[in-house]
């Protein structure tokens, strides 16, 4: 897998923990828990650079640092 930065949290609105890949445009998933959250991106983010791949795009460089900061 690809180490890219991996954010998550809950949402009151959505009643779901929420994960989203921000080098990853678009890419977002959901869980009922933080695992199960957490498992979904990663498959989320393979899709994604899967997809990608298969357009011929290139794929973002991992910054390999914090992007954002609560």
């Amino acid at each position: 897998m690809h180490r890219y930065e991996i954010i998550l949290y809950w949402s009151n609105a959505d009643q779901a923990v929420i994960a989203e890949a921000p080098e990853l445009p678009g890419c977002m998933a959901h869980g009922d828990d933080y695992e199960t959250a957490l498992g979904n991106i990663q498959e989320a983010m393979q899709l994604w650079i899967d997809t990608a791949q298969e357009l011929g795009h290139s794929l973002p460089e991992p910054k390999g640092e914090r992007l954002m900061y609560a």
